[in-house]
């Protein structure tokens, strides 16, 4: 396998010695949180049967991301970086299958967790939501590198909209009801998935969108589900030509680092549920006056 490409002059190797890098840091970061989790020994009697399933999700999203960013690939245009069979759509969607429907569960979970400390309804309802939301997302996106449809890759990412919604409606709502530490955690968090939503409504759905249009103007024809099934599998494409990579560049250097800091996040959170309970808020004036109202009207 030649080296030539990775080159100072080649913008798609310093991406990809990029990628490789950070996804080792994530590893890393990993590895620190399981040893940190170990170590405390009194806390992790307390709560082993919780926490450990958190971190087999986490260690599914960052291992799953990691190994998409070591063997980079674009599923639909069958492109990628290294000629090998791991670099195929189909072991690739796979492993993002995987990995994707961990870090949903893990969104859930931990707002699930903090909607029961706050006792709130809304944030366990919008909690329950996530999985399912990206569950039907996963399927969208198998139909799409099946069939090379990229409108169905619109509609997936249409769905991580609306599932990342249901999470900045629950952060916020989590906002009031917390101080110090975890407020500003609950605001970073809040600030970052806004600010995925507008990349997604602004940039990614509409590319999705515009190359679905181009496809129908030129008359691409596209694959049935057994042949574009074994396509997926068979055929890929070497690439290191930044001109077939640039629409890919932004959405997976921002997928795996800011996302994959935010699954370690999550499971640094649930790591320490039981210490969470002291950062709670005193009740606002508006929230008293609220629970003194709902209680006279309530039942008797």
């Amino acid at each position: 396998m030649s080296l030539d490409w990775l080159a100072w002059s080649n913008p798609v190797a310093i991406w990809w010695g990029v990628l490789v890098l950070v996804s080792l840091a994530n590893v890393a970061l990993w590895v620190c949180l399981c040893r940190q989790f170990r170590r405390d020994g009194q806390f992790l009697a307390s709560i082993r049967g919780g926490l450990e399933p958190m971190l087999v999700l986490c260690a599914a999203y960052v291992l799953g991301c990691a190994f998409r960013a070591v063997l980079p690939r674009a599923d639909v245009q069958r492109i990628c970086l290294f000629d090998t069979w791991l670099s195929s759509v189909a072991v690739g969607r796979s492993v993002a299958t995987v990995a994707e429907i961990s870090f949903a569960v893990q969104w859930a979970i931990v707002l699930g967790l903090l909607g029961g400390i706050v006792k709130s309804d809304t944030v366990k309802n919008l909690a329950k939501a996530i999985v399912p939301l990206i569950v039907l997302a996963e399927f969208c996106s198998w139909y799409a590198v099946i069939t090379t449809d990229y409108l169905a890759n619109a509609i997936e990412n249409s769905l991580w909209a609306i599932a990342f919604s249901c999470i900045a409606l629950a952060l916020a709502r989590l906002l009031e009801e917390f101080r110090d530490r975890m407020r500003a955690a609950l605001s970073v968090a809040l600030v970052g998935v806004i600010a995925y939503l507008v990349f997604l409504v602004a940039i990614d759905v509409p590319m999705y969108i515009g190359r679905w249009q181009f496809d129908l103007a030129s008359g691409k024809p596209l694959l049935d589900m057994l042949a574009g099934l074994y396509d997926a599998a068979t055929y890929w494409k070497v690439t290191r030509d930044f001109a077939q990579w640039k629409d890919e560049i932004a959405w997976m250097s921002l997928y795996f680092s800011g996302a994959v800091w935010s699954s370690l996040a999550l499971s640094s959170i649930y790591l320490m549920r039981e210490h969470v309970p002291r950062w709670l808020a005193a009740p606002s004036a508006s929230r008293w006056v609220a629970a003194l109202i709902g209680s006279a009207l309530g039942p008797r």
